[in-house]
């Protein structure tokens, strides 16, 4: 019976060992690939639990989502034969699930080691070894990791289908002290003529500022003169329109009144041409002979009268009082 409980607990023990061996599990974002004998299974397996042959199967779990690869002190020799140092290289990539046999095939578990360091390090020697220091450490920095980015996924696309660089950060390189100083004090040299060009400027802006608002003080102005201008133009000629319409006017009476001056004496022509008959005409001489005659009396009788009713005849004063004097002859008979 003792023997009987002693194999039964070796047997429960030997299957919880053969279970905790064979029981394994695969965190969200990986895929697990298996060996056997060092040799690598086609078979990969998703995030779960999973089982496999204890001390025969072995497995690597592989990330599939977003990871970061810090490549840390690599050397660079520049074109003038200064050795610097970047600290740290960040590389973001990521590896497509349905790669990852061919990668882990081709490359190991390790695949970044040989797809991403090692180009990391060949990339950069080789942009620092075409570039002076002045280059790579100021002018041209700024395009070292887009370069950088270029060349890995150049050779992933070829080497690693599925394999993908999302960006690359590099950070700033260590120089020579000496150069470092020379650089700093260069930096400084140039901030205070930035300093400078910009005080420039503000003043340049000053001034034109001061000059457009000279502009616009003399526009504004000119216009106020050019309005003024124009409504002492508009005064004068509303004044020269009225002068002319009250000349108008003005002539326009006078015209009717001369019309109707000349319309009035042509009908009084009219009616005298009417009236002006021999009777009326010989009527007009009596009366007016009956109210001009006259007797002139005395020593002294002038040589000459005109006679009123006849202002055309002139006689001699002799004949006029040889007249009178029959006339009042004959009156008196």
């Amino acid at each position: 019976m003792a023997n009987s409980l002693i194999v039964l607990a070796v047997s429960v023990a030997a299957f919880a060992i053969l279970i905790n061996f064979s029981l394994h599990k695969v965190d969200e974002g990986h895929v697990a690939v298996y060996y056997r004998g060092g040799a690598l299974l086609q078979t990969t397996s998703g995030p779960g639990y999973h089982v496999m042959f204890p001390f025969i199967t072995t497995f690597r779990s592989v990330q599939t989502t977003l990871q970061t690869d810090k490549v840390k002190n690599v050397p660079c020799g520049t074109s003038g034969g200064v050795m610097i140092y970047f600290d740290q290289i960040e590389v973001v990539n990521i590896l497509s699930p349905a790669a990852v046999y061919e990668i882990v095939r081709n490359y190991t578990a390790d695949y970044d080691r040989a797809l991403i360091f090692n180009k990391v390090h060949h990339e950069l020697n080789q942009f620092c070894s075409v570039h002076s220091l002045q280059e790579v450490y100021i002018a041209k920095f700024d395009r070292i990791d887009e370069n950088l980015k270029k060349a890995l996924q150049v050779d992933l696309t070829e080497m690693a289908p599925g394999l993908y660089v999302q960006a690359v950060r590099v950070t700033k390189p260590k120089i020579p002290e000496m150069i470092r100083k020379n650089y700093e004090l260069m930096e400084s040299e140039k901030t205070k003529l930035l300093i400078v060009n910009e005080k420039q400027k503000v003043i340049e802006k000053e001034a034109e500022t001061e000059r457009k608002k000279a502009v616009i003080e003399a526009e504004k102005v000119a216009q106020v003169a050019r309005i003024q201008y124009d409504q002492k133009i508009m005064e004068k000629e509303t004044q020269r329109r009225m002068s002319e319409i009250e000349d108008q006017s003005h002539l326009a009476r006078m015209k009717a009144r001369t019309d109707a001056q000349c319309y009035q004496a042509l009908k009084e022509a009219e009616a005298n041409s009417l009236k002006l008959t021999p009777e009326f005409l010989e009527l007009r001489r009596i009366e007016a002979l009956a109210q001009t005659s006259k007797v002139y009396y005395g020593p002294n009788i002038p040589q000459m009268l005109m006679d009123s009713f006849s202002p055309m005849t002139v006689k001699p004063k002799a004949e006029v009082v040889a007249e009178e004097y029959k006339q009042e002859n004959t009156n008196m008979d």
